[in-house]
């Protein structure tokens, strides 16, 4: 007997009914692998701002360690209030880490910066100068750098290397020793509060906007940044990054130090 077109598709509507529900099972496995990989391993982030450079580019697309310093209600995505903020499996930064944190009374989902204070330290700015405890920072003359920002503005900036106390060394930039944020009083960072400073020291506003921002608490730290995965860094801006026509090579898949 011939097969009529109706008893077909009646045939046929089963298996698209079960195409269906495997397809909305793999979305969801998708969906849930994506959620628990972010919230409990290494959350993805970008860079939209000049703050930390050279160590970030704008356009940095990176991954932050969720477990380096443990878990609390702002490990989750939009930081769920009936989780507590107290800290599972908590440890704290060291100095020369590079942290994303949350700061509730500000509009920025997610700031990222260096450590550079600990609890009980006294941080302050004379003339452009780092001093911890007293103590100026060392830091040592790299180059002069020459650039065009990612808001299209021309740069002049010294880089030079800096060390901090217990030796970790990193790149920082100054475009002058007189900038607004590069004389200050003596900050002391009160206990579990971290002192954050971006890397591009005339272009952040970080902890010595003590009305901005202030030392940061531990319980508001997200992660620590790991590595760059890629990069939408502009290659017209003229730094010495390598690049494959548009594409910043140069910037993927690099340890963050």
């Amino acid at each position: 007997m011939t097969e009529t077109v109706s008893q077909a598709a009646e045939k046929n509507a089963p298996e698209k009914k079960n195409e269906a529900g495997s397809l909305f099972k793999d979305i969801v496995s998708i969906v849930a692998f994506y959620f628990i990989f972010t919230t409990f391993a290494w959350g993805a982030f970008h860079i939209p701002s000049g703050s930390m450079e050279p160590t970030l580019e704008v356009g940095d697309r990176i991954f932050v360690s969720k477990f380096a310093y443990g878990y609390n209600r702002y490990s989750f995505p939009m930081d769920p209030d009936f989780i507590s903020e107290n800290r599972l499996f908590a440890s704290n930064p060291d100095r020369g880490d590079i942290v994303v944190f949350v700061q509730p009374h500000r509009s920025d989902d997610h700031i990222i910066k260096r450590v550079i204070g600990m609890p009980g330290d006294r941080i302050q700015m004379r003339e452009g100068r780092l001093y911890i405890n007293g103590e100026m920072v060392d830091r040592t003359f790299i180059r002069d750098v020459n650039y065009t920002n990612y808001q299209g503005n021309d740069r002049r900036v010294k880089e030079y290397e800096e060390t901090l106390p217990g030796g970790v060394k990193h790149r920082i930039y100054e475009a002058t020793d007189r900038g607004h944020y590069d004389n200050t009083p003596v900050f002391v960072v009160p206990q579990d509060h971290y002192f954050m400073m971006g890397d591009n020291r005339d272009g952040s506003s970080d902890s010595r906007n003590i009305s901005g921002m202030g030392p940061v608490h531990s319980k508001f730290i997200v992660g620590e940044a790991d590595i760059t995965t890629f990069s939408l860094y502009d290659c017209d801006q003229g730094k010495d990054v390598g690049c494959l026509g548009f594409i910043p090579y140069g910037r993927f898949f690099n340890i963050i130090r």
